[in-house]
């Protein structure tokens, strides 16, 4: 489907990013073809560094282990405002499923998240405000290295991002295939929860299934818990905030061995929220929760909590801003000003504690039933790449005018 047949014409930094539209698929499908995870980002580094050759811009290598941040002036060279636009690099531990041309190459695998199209929209941006220099200011291109779980972000700002690279502001842009092909949204505010893991180690006493009453079954003792854990959003959160707990693991015994009660069981999972006093909240009664079933049984559990990222939290002004700038390359009727918040979580959020931006995401589904991301047969859809780099682009531009 042309996302160009319909209602989006392509204008500004859209209509020559169409130019080399060829181009950048191209990349895009070879990056999707070798994915490398976090901070192991070698080829793509170097990908992306070659690309950058061929523009003839400014970058700097080694910004938190594998990252890299270009440098483009605007018309009237260094001076006045700056912005930065980042995308993620880095690809997730699974196994494709789909079989075109361009699928993993790399056993256990893929970008099955859509940083080969985010890496690839911001390579395209960079060669257009290179080109255009249409702005004044200075624009930072941040290429991030392992957005998933790594806190790459957070990596980039400890090895000095904003120290050597000072944005006044800050954008990020993510595909969503729940939403529309050619559609942006952006949420004035919370956009993205804050997302923790924890493990649970139940501890009992193993031993024969037949003589079950000489062990304390950690098996029996970890039911009781995932069933507990269920109503500790329900029973503890207000109905007017959001929170989730989701316990997505589970470990103990071996299915060869059908007859053995296990010593020990694992459980580990994620919490969602958006408030910090929700999240406290509940990191409280897990642990409560978890300890007071375990002695109940005459068991042990020890919960191990850890605060990965914290709540995507996107500025108001710089949301608003971003929602028009949309509006000024697609129409009003195309951009979604408040698009409700989602409880997926990205480390973008440490750059947001630290500059004003705000996170958008760019429809890309052409289906009532897309496939959405982590998934095995997800693929980034190239339709998007020109609208996504136009739109980067413009936000430099528009942020920066010549005139100001």
């Amino acid at each position: 489907m042309n996302l160009f047949s319909g209602t989006i014409k392509p204008i500004g930094p859209v209509k020559a990013v169409m130019g080399f539209h060829d181009e950048l698929t191209a990349i895009r499908r070879d990056l999707h073809s070798y994915p490398e995870l976090g901070f192991l980002e070698t080829r793509t580094a170097r990908r992306v560094a070659e690309e950058l050759d061929k523009i003839g811009i400014e970058y700097h290598t080694g910004i938190g282990k594998t990252g890299l941040v270009a440098v483009i002036h605007g018309k009237d060279g260094k001076g006045g405002k700056a912005v930065g636009l980042r995308a993620d690099m880095d690809a997730l531990p699974m196994v494709e499923e789909n079989t075109f041309g361009h699928a993993s190459k790399i056993k256990g695998c893929m970008h099955a998240c859509g940083h080969d199209g985010h890496t690839t929209m911001l390579l395209g941006a960079a060669r257009y405000l290179a080109q255009s220099r249409n702005f004044h200011g200075t624009a930072y291109m941040i290429f991030q290295p392992g957005e998933e779980g790594y806190a790459g972000g957070k990596a980039m700002m400890e090895d000095g991002l904003f120290e050597r690279f000072p944005a006044d502001e800050i954008y990020a842009l993510h595909n969503w295939p729940g939403q529309p092909q050619g559609k942006i949204g952006v949420s004035p505010g919370p956009a993205m929860a804050a997302a923790d893991k924890f493990s649970i180690l139940i501890e009992g006493r193993g031993g024969h299934g037949a003589h079950a009453y000489m062990t304390i079954d950690p098996v029996v003792v970890a039911g009781h818990i995932i069933t507990a854990v269920q109503a500790i959003v329900s029973r503890n959160v207000s109905a007017i905030d959001t929170a989730v707990i989701s316990i997505c693991s589970m470990n103990g015994g071996h299915p060869d061995a059908f007859s053995v009660i296990p010593r020990t069981v694992t459980l580990g999972g994620t919490v969602r929220t958006f408030k910090p006093e929700i999240q406290a909240l509940i990191e409280r009664r897990l642990t409560e929760t978890c300890e007071s079933i375990a002695i109940a049984f005459g068991a042990k559990a020890t919960v191990t909590y850890e605060r990965v990222y914290p709540a995507t939290i996107n500025t108001v002004k710089e949301a608003q801003f971003a929602a028009r700038v949309a509006a000024s390359l697609i129409g009003e009727d195309n951009v979604i000003p408040d698009l409700p918040p989602s409880m997926g979580a990205e480390d973008f959020s440490f750059m947001l504690q630290e500059k004003p931006g705000a996170y958008c995401r760019l429809g890309q589904s052409t289906s009532a039933d897309p496939i959405f991301l982590h998934n095995t047969r997800y693929d980034f859809n190239d339709a998007v790449i020109p609208l996504g780099a136009g739109f980067l682009a413009a936000l430099a531009e528009q942020a920066m005018p010549v005139s100001a």
